[in-house]
C-alpha cells in the first residue's frame, strides 16, 4: 500500500526542515545503519526533540514510498501533543477534579480511535500514552474518533512510569484495570482524583504499573468468555467513574 499522503515525509532534509518548523512527527523509520554527514545533523535534532524513531531494515521504508527516502521516512501527527506536567496544575487552577485515561501499550489504532470518542463523550480531561508500543495517531484513527481526536487533548511521555509518579505526587490516585484481582469495579472510589489505567487486550496493564497502582479493579465477567474489547472497557469503567460523580 503506498502511503505517500498529506500525513508522510520523506528525505533528510525535508524531515530536519519539518521538525525545526514545528510539525509534530508521530514516528520515524530510520534505515539501520544509516551514517553520513547530512544524517548526523537530524540525528541531533531527533534526540534533542526526543522524537518517536526507529530503526528498521530498508525493505521496511521502500514498502512506504519508492522515491529516494535517503532512508528515512516519518508519519507527521495530525494534532499537538500536550505534557502531562502542564496539564495537571491547569485543572486544578480551574477546580477540577482530574479524570485521567491512562492507555498502556493500546496500538490497534481503531481501538484507540474508539476509546477517544468515548473519553471525549465521558468528560475525561486527558489522554496519557507512552511514546513507544502506542496506536499511530494518524487518518484512521481520527476517522474512528469521530474527530474527537482533534477535541480532546492528548499527552505522550517517554517514560510512562515515571509519568504515572507524578500523578501520584499531584494528589490522583492510580485505578488499574486488571483480571488479575477479586475487587469488583463497583467497589472502587472514583470521586477523588484519579487516572484509570487500561492496558492492551494481550497483556493488560504491565506488572510494574499494576504494582504502582492505589486500586485495582475489574469488570465482573460470566465465566463464558476470557475478557472485552479494550474499547468496550474503557466505555465501563469511564462511565462507572461519571456515574458516581454526578
Amino acid at each position: 500500500m503506498n502511503k505517500e499522503e498529506k500525513n508522510c515525509i520523506f528525505g533528510i532534509r525535508p524531515i530536519i526542515e519539518a521538525i525545526k518548523s514545528g510539525k509534530t512527527i508521530d514516528k520515524l523509520f530510520i534505515q539501520k545503519g544509516l551514517h553520513n554527514d547530512l544524517f548526523t545533523e537530524l540525528w541531533k535534532l531527533v534526540r534533542l526533540r526526543r522524537i518517536n524513531y526507529k530503526h528498521v531494515p530498508i525493505e521496511k521504508i521502500n514498502r512506504l514510498t519508492r522515491k529516494n527516502h535517503q532512508g528515512v521516512f516519518a508519519f507527521i501527527s495530525p494534532i499537538d501533543f500536550h505534557n502531562i506536567e502542564d496539564i495537571i496544575p491547569a485543572l486544578y487552577e480551574k477546580g477540577k477534579i482530574p479524570l485521567i485515561l491512562v492507555l498502556d501499550r493500546v496500538t490497534d489504532v481503531r481501538n484507540f480511535g474508539a476509546i477517544t470518542r468515548t473519553a471525549l463523550c465521558a468528560g475525561v480531561d486527558t489522554i496519557l500514552i507512552p511514546e513507544q508500543n502506542s496506536a499511530a495517531i494518524n487518518a484512521d484513527a481520527i476517522k474512528t474518533s469521530a474527530g474527537a481526536l482533534l477535541k480532546i487533548s492528548v499527552c505522550r511521555t517517554w517514560n510512562l512510569k515515571m509519568s504515572l509518579q507524578f500523578l501520584k505526587d499531584s494528589g490522583i490516585q492510580l485505578i488499574s484495570c486488571t483480571e488479575k484481582t477479586p475487587n469488583n469495579m463497583y467497589n472502587a472510589d472514583y470521586t477523588p482524583p484519579t487516572a484509570i489505567i487500561m492496558g492492551s487486550e494481550e497483556n493488560g496493564v504491565s506488572p510494574e504499573l499494576l504494582k504502582m497502582s492505589d486500586i485495582k479493579t475489574k469488570i465482573p465477567m460470566s465465566n463464558q468468555i476470557a475478557s472485552l474489547n479494550v474499547s468496550v472497557a474503557s466505555g465501563i469503567i469511564l462511565y462507572e467513574a461519571i456515574r458516581q460523580r454526578n
